[in-house]
């Protein structure tokens, strides 16, 4: 209740200070100097009002209910800095009831430092006032709390004199926490590391140094733009979208990815995507964090090279080559093609190693690994298993056995030959050779183990024969390769020794009067006895016999076309003549054909060159130019074979042809494989809209002649009109 009596208006003025300073309004760094004397008066009058403030009740309890339900802590203390009185905001911040610290030092619950001894025994006695002051105080739990201390002095009204002290304590944890928080984030984004922040479009908001540092663009560069600035390009379409979808479904990507520094150069990184969501778990923003991990890939790189790579020649060591071998076992199951291993050694290599050194051996090693890499395709894997062995593995060549033993002797010669060549070793010239063993796989019926046994067996029986030579696992294909190999060695020597014949074939028109000739060339090898040309001639198309016996031909063909000339029943007559792929892309191949045209003054539409479908393969603008100057010489061009290589409307459209010649693999059933039929009518009529003759070979039957006629075809070549005879047999059946 109410007192009747005044209340004096000092009171009022005690309680609004007490409230603005409660609430943070008053406090030393907002209230001028000037107005600590009036404060000091005021609170000091609160003292001097003794029983009037005790009488004024209301005011008094008040002023107690203000005290007591501050946040703040707040201690009145004497002169001494002895506690007299505390409010329950103190017991809440420090623990301790008001029995237990009333009487007591105010420095039991001060952390010792020099600001508080600064203050307790240097400002508070000279002023009276502390201005707002971070201090650690000590709970009753020995918990330091940090706190924000502010002190005021009551003064005497009429002496001035110092009478009590109050202390008010305001916790600043969560401030401190806020501000570690802070300093933690903000020493976070100083990292080495790379950071990226951008909004929800996502555009760029901030990034930190180490960005600048990794990526090359400074913050101004890139603030407001996409992420897709630094993008190497390296990555496709799902690769992004898949990011994406990670991203936004569980609010996190990682992963390494290839950027671009700002000077174009392309790095890979470690990429940690977070998506930031607000309370309604919407994306406010992106923070992406990263690593340059060059170095590191680096690394793996040489890990990996220490791992299955030989140190000296960089070429795959043992352990890759046989997870290579297992691999392609697996493929040639699925593919049935067979593939190869060769194992090969250097001969007498030791003999070097102890003349000259390891140094001169691993020299030779080097350039050993050089001349086999340049021998293989890309898809092909030689390796180094140690010392001086070296084991190819050659893939996929074919499903046929004959082929493969073809192509696969062909390469191991190849091989051969190139480290039979002198090497330069420093200083030194040397000159090796190598002992080479082939073994042949289909799928995976063996083992790696057991092939490369074979092949090292081989290479073994290569030594036995004297070094510097192949051999084949299987004596069946062994025995091919020996009859192979002296094919070709006695091939190299039969034009020398005049072995080359000409064969004629007749060739006749629908009436069945002879318009011309094939010449076929036979090979009269006096222990095998006459070969036919399927036999040699891939073996001649392989190496550069070809072309001597390809000159041979058509010289020996001009040459009879110039004997006919001088015959009345034969100078009328043309002479076709085969040309290999081989021997038409030699650059000065037209430059032979008017050489020897001019050598025999013969008439040049009486030559006619047949070329396979298989010359358009490469270089057609060149194949088409030596053509047209092949027909300025008045020469017949033919393309054989016509239907089973590539033909083309649009090549024949641009090909200066005289005639297409049908295959006999047409002729053979074209009586009673529709099929058959309707692709002889049509290549036929083909023919016949491009202005074109045509003639068909491999005719045996009058059945085969009869539909050949009906459908406009112009001439014929068969069996069924003579076989391939000699220059005698044929001349003498137009001398009869």
């Amino acid at each position: 209740m109410e007192s009747s009596k005044p209340q004096d208006p000092r009171i009022e003025q005690i309680l609004n200070l007490i409230m603005e300073f409660a609430y943070g309004n008053l406090n030393a760094r907002e209230t001028p100097s000037d107005n600590y004397d009036q404060i000091d008066g005021i609170i000091g009058g609160l003292n001097m009002l003794g029983e009037e403030l005790q009488a004024s009740t209301v005011s008094k309890d008040f002023l107690e209910s203000i005290i007591n339900s501050m946040n703040d802590a707040l201690l009145i203390v004497d002169t001494d800095f002895i506690i007299e009185r505390i409010n329950p905001a103190t017991k809440t911040l420090l623990g301790f009831e008001k029995d237990e610290i009333v009487g007591e030092s105010i420095q039991i619950f001060f952390q010792e430092s020099p600001v508080l001894q600064r203050m307790l025994f240097e400002t508070l006695p000279k002023s009276g006032v502390m201005e707002s002051t971070e201090l650690q105080c000590i709970s009753k739990n020995q918990e330091s709390i940090p706190v924000q201390s502010s002190v005021f002095s009551i003064r005497d009204n009429v002496s001035n004199i110092i009478l009590k002290y109050i202390f008010t304590l305001h916790d600043i944890r969560n401030r401190k926490r806020k501000e570690d928080e802070l300093k933690i984030a903000a020493a976070t984004f100083n990292t080495d590391q790379g950071i990226l922040i951008t909004d929800s479009e996502p555009r760029i908001i901030r990034v930190n140094q180490a960005f600048q540092k990794i990526t090359g663009y400074s913050p101004e560069e890139v603030m407001g733009k996409n992420p897709s600035i630094i993008s190497s390009h390296r990555h496709d379409n799902a690769f992004y979208k898949s990011l994406w979808k990670t991203l936004h479904r569980t609010g996190r990507w990682e992963g390494e990815i290839w950027n671009r520094r700002k000077n174009g150069q392309i790095y890979p990184e470690w990429l940690t995507i977070t998506a930031i969501k607000n309370s309604d778990n919407q994306t406010t923003q992106y923070v992406a964090i990263f690593s340059d991990i060059t170095k590191r890939k680096e690394a793996e790189e040489e890990i990996k090279n220490l791992a299955f790579y030989d140190a000296l020649t960089s070429l795959p060591n043992r352990r890759l080559f046989l997870d290579r071998f297992h691999l392609a076992l697996s493929q040639s199951e699925r593919s049935k093609k067979f593939g190869a291993i060769i194992f090969m050694d250097l001969d007498k290599f030791k003999g070097l190693n102890d003349m000259m050194g390891h140094e001169y051996g691993d020299l030779l090693l080097i350039e050993v690994a050089k001349r086999i890499s340049k021998n293989l395709r890309h898809m092909d894997t030689v390796a180094r298993f140690g010392g001086d062995e070296f084991v190819i593995l050659i893939e996929e060549i074919s499903t046929d056995s004959t082929e493969t033993l073809q192509k696969i002797s062909l390469i191991a010669e190849k091989i051969r030959t190139s480290l039979e060549a002198p090497y330069k070793l420093k200083d030194y010239t040397y000159s090796s050779s190598s002992s080479i063993g082939v073994c042949l796989y289909c799928g995976n019926e063996k083992s790696e183990g057991e092939l490369l046994k074979s092949a090292d067996m081989a290479m073994y029986q290569a030594k036995e024969s004297g070094r510097n030579t192949i051999r084949f696992f299987d004596p069946v294909m062994q025995a091919a390769v020996e009859k192979r190999a002296l094919l070709e060695f006695r091939l190299k020597n039969a034009l020398e020794n005049n072995q080359f014949r000409l064969f004629y074939q007749i060739q006749v028109d629908r009436s069945g009067h002879p318009i011309g000739a094939e010449a076929l060339v036979r090979w009269n090898e006096p222990t095998l006895g006459l070969i036919l040309p399927e036999q040699f001639i891939h073996i001649a198309e392989e190496s550069s016999i070809i072309l001597e016996l390809g000159r041979w031909v058509i010289d020996t063909a001009c040459a009879q076309l110039a004997n006919w000339s001088n015959n009345d029943k034969m100078k009328h007559l043309s002479l076709s003549v085969n040309i290999s792929a081989r021997q038409f892309s030699f650059f000065n191949f037209v430059e032979e054909i008017k050489f020897v045209l001019k050598k025999y003054s013969i008439n040049a539409s009486r030559l006619k060159l047949e070329l396979t479908e298989h010359i358009l393969l490469h270089n057609v603008n060149e194949v088409i130019d030596k053509m047209h100057a092949l027909r300025e010489l008045g020469v017949k061009l033919s393309i054989d074979d016509f239907g089973t290589g590539y033909s083309s409307l649009s090549y024949l459209k641009k090909l200066p042809i005289n005639q297409l010649k049908i295959d006999k693999t047409f002729i053979q059933d074209v009586t009673t494989n529709p099929n058959d039929a309707i692709m002889v009518k049509t290549m036929i009529s083909l023919g016949d809209n491009f202005h074109l003759d045509v003639i068909a070979e491999g005719v045996e039957t009058k059945e085969q002649l009869a539909f050949l006629i009906d459908n406009g075809c112009l001439a014929t070549q068969g069996f069924l009109f003579g076989t391939p005879i000699t220059i005698e047999e044929f001349e003498k059946q137009f001398n009869k």
